[in-house]
């Protein structure tokens, strides 16, 4: 099982989840904590063995929790967080995901990609997983269906009993109110170069600039665009030797490689909120 928590620090928190865990016969396998000397939060992941149930586990840990007046989680440690993906028409990230799905190296399940073109109908088609297209689009008096795009989006989370949504470059801006309902559960990836290089052709914008590093950053969805808690991000260093669409390629490669274990710390519980903040116990 994976335990996670956070709470206003204060003594005796470790000895009493040990405690609590001992008393069900919890074996701990692996335990990382933080004290956050900005918010005064405590955070803690633990993951364990036990012979006894979830929910002879939830009642030992109540007191504990009702104690520290504790955000806890409690999940089973080979359950698979399911996962809808939506793309674009840029392939790269959702293929990373779909193929590490696929391999067994990402604990998510993914049920159900979701897009806004029918590009990318192909890839989904060859790892057997349903393709919905949505289009998002203006009439001819400019009337946009957003609101009925994302209210179909919606459903399609009710529908598969979806825990995590993924923007695989998604390019399409989600409205406040979607942001909102899916808060905490959203995961977004764009080039590093914000707030600069904005619009169109970034990397092109990056190579006209001669740039020396490129990169990608996967946060949280928020309402503030692009400015959600950051989960990871890489860089790579990039030469005046390379062309544009060299920055490109290697530009997609990581932002790949990001989302990816952006996911995988989101599916495996250990990313905690610490404000505008994460923790992260990778």
């Amino acid at each position: 099982m994976v335990l996670s928590l956070s709470c206003q620090n204060s003594r005796g928190i470790v000895h009493a989840v040990s405690g609590a865990l001992l008393s069900v016969q919890g074996d701990i396998t692996d335990s990382k904590q933080f004290d956050s000397p900005d918010t005064g939060t405590f955070f803690m992941r633990v993951e364990f063995t036990t012979p006894e149930s979830r929910e002879t586990v939830e009642a030992a840990l109540e007191p504990v929790r009702e104690e520290f007046a504790m955000d806890l989680g409690l999940w089973e440690a080979s359950r698979k967080t399911r996962t809808l993906v939506m793309c674009s028409k840029d392939g790269r990230t959702l293929n990373d995901l779909l193929f590490q799905q696929r391999a067994g190296t990402l604990s998510v399940e993914i049920p159900v990609i979701v897009s806004n073109h029918l590009e990318l109908q192909p890839m989904a088609f060859f790892y057997g997983i349903p393709f919905i297209h949505i289009p998002v689009a203006k009439d001819a008096d400019g009337n946009s269906n957003k609101a009925e795009a994302e209210a179909k989006l919606l459903d399609l989370v009710a529908e598969y009993d979806i825990e995590l949504v993924v923007l695989a470059r998604y390019m399409q801006i989600l409205s406040n109110d979607l942001c909102r309902k899916l808060e905490g559960k959203a995961i977004n990836i764009h080039h590093s170069f914000l707030p600069s290089f904005k619009g169109a052709r970034p990397y092109h914008q990056a190579h006209d600039r001669g740039v020396k590093l490129i990169g990608a950053t996967a946060h949280y969805v928020t309402a503030d665009l692009d400015e959600g808690p950051i989960i990871e991000q890489q860089v790579q260093r990039v030469t005046h030797a390379q062309s544009a669409r060299e920055f490109v390629i290697r530009g997609r490669e990581v932002e790949g490689s990001t989302l990816s274990r952006a996911v995988k710390w989101h599916a495996e519980h250990r990313v905690l909120l610490d404000g505008k903040r994460t923790v992260v116990f990778d």
